[in-house]
């Protein structure tokens, strides 16, 4: 694909389908009745958060490893989790998200929580069918489906829709935003981001296949991926992350959760150039051996990704994003007793001081003379979540009821996610791009723009 303009990939979304019918109206007393894709590992972990409404539905390629989310290491139900059983048991279930979303009819909402390859196809379903979504991070696994599911939220406006990346909500994370945007540590220009991830095997070369499990349905786990290197352990359930044709690596998995901050307090627009520097390609015999391209099939160990916003608000902004244990070289001023979290952070360098907190906004610190008391004076601004990051996937509820509103809504998502994945077509494409975001297009790299889409295998496509 060369290319795609945001007013043909917005229209291809909105004429996609007429206004959805909504089932009925929700009121603050009701319970909602909702559907999981993706009902084990992270999917429960969200569903038990939400227990106390009606689950009438779940989707799931592998009902053993759903039971294992469930039990302790003794293999016994674990207690805390026994009210999420009782709700998966009265529930319908199904082996495949595309009969569940035609045939279930009693569905007001849906939890998406799949490998990343499904999410654009399982939202885009249910959101045609006018079922409220919260779908994991990263939102989508390329450019081009973000910006589908940005047209279908804005077309109907009645969805509530929310991405997984719990710390939005966090109360923590909250008065991050309020003091850079207070002004306590000046002005920023540049922001440092790191992660301890992958703490999957990425960076190898990959392996045979080998006998699955009997209780997975490896077809349905493979869904729009045109990839069948055949089922391998390496792949399902959690190290899919690795792999290109199923994730988006470390950027994808924790991105939603440490970009948020920087591209929420700053509001810098999308970024304007993106350069991914990276260690070896997996399968590639030397770094250097031309002659042998990478194959694109595992991920790289380790990346560093320079964002440049030369459209932000407050002016232009560097941010660069380090991963596979990498931290920030130390800046001027950093004081030498403070240590940088190496399971991941966020470093505002403003002109009066600088501010570093933890992955989820979590233990912000202000560092600089006198800046303590100046925060003092912030006032807060910001709405708090009922139940701050815990309470993420109730204020979903809740504002499908009409009680609070949305904390982290495509609206807002969608661009933090192309900013996200933009540096996954930059690693991809061993060139930085320049990205026309009013356009949605690379403009100096025209090759690059493969990557903004892919293709889908019959059966799955957006």
């Amino acid at each position: 694909m060369a290319g795609f303009t945001r007013r043909g990939l917005l229209g291809a979304g909105a004429a996609a389908m007429a206004a959805p019918a909504f089932a009925r109206t929700i009121s603050p007393s009701d319970k909602v009745n909702i559907a999981v894709i993706g009902a084990g590992g992270q999917g429960a972990a969200c569903m038990g958060k939400l227990t106390g409404q009606n689950i009438v539905a779940t989707a799931d390629v592998d009902y053993d490893h759903v039971l294992h989310a469930l039990t302790d290491r003794s293999g016994w139900i674990n207690p805390q989790k026994q009210p999420l059983k009782d709700g998966y048991d009265k529930a319908t279930r199904y082996a495949d998200y595309r009969k569940m979303l035609d045939s279930q009819k009693d569905i007001d909402a849906v939890l998406i929580a799949t490998p990343d390859q499904h999410h654009a196809v399982a939202a885009r379903m249910a959101m045609e069918r006018g079922y409220h979504v919260y779908v994991q991070k990263p939102l989508t696994y390329t450019v081009e489906e973000g910006r589908k599911l940005l047209s279908l939220a804005q077309a109907n406006p009645k969805l509530v829709t929310q991405m997984g990346n719990q710390g939005h909500s966090g109360d923590d994370g909250r008065r991050v935003i309020e003091l850079i945007r207070g002004g306590v540590i000046g002005q920023v220009r540049e922001v440092h981001v790191w992660t301890n991830r992958p703490v999957w095997p990425q960076g190898v070369n990959r392996p045979p296949p080998e006998s699955k499990p009997d209780s997975l349905n490896w077809d349905l786990w493979l869904g729009p991926s045109t990839v069948d290197w055949g089922y391998n352990a390496a792949y399902a359930h959690f190290n899919w992350r690795g792999w290109t044709p199923f994730g988006c690596a470390a950027l994808g998995d924790m991105g939603a959760h440490l970009i948020d901050f920087p591209f929420w307090a700053l509001e810098p627009g999308l970024p304007t150039r993106v350069e991914t520097r990276h260690s070896r390609w997996p399968g590639t015999a030397s770094l250097w051996d031309l002659k042998q391209p990478a194959k694109l099939e595992g991920f790289p160990l380790a990346t560093v990704t320079h964002y440049e916003f030369g459209q932000a608000k407050g002016g232009p902004v560097t941010m660069i994003w380090y991963d596979g244990g990498i931290l920030p070289p130390t800046p001027p001023g950093f004081p030498a007793e403070l240590k940088m979290n190496p399971d991941g952070g966020v470093l505002f360098v403003g002109s009066k001081g600088m501010l570093m907190h933890e992955t989820y906004g979590e233990k912000p610190q202000l560092i600089g003379a006198g800046l303590d008391a100046k925060a003092a004076t912030v006032p807060r601004t910001l709405p708090r979540i009922q139940g701050g990051m815990a309470g993420h996937e109730m204020n979903w509820v809740r504002a499908i009821r009409g009680e609070e509103k949305i904390s982290c809504p495509f609206e807002y998502g969608v661009r933090l996610n192309e900013t996200m994945i933009l540096g996954i077509v930059a690693l991809k494409n061993e060139q930085a791009i320049e990205w026309d975001g009013a356009a949605g297009r690379v403009t100096n790299s025209p090759a690059a723009n493969a990557y903004l889409t892919r293709t889908y295998r019959e059966g799955w496509s957006l």
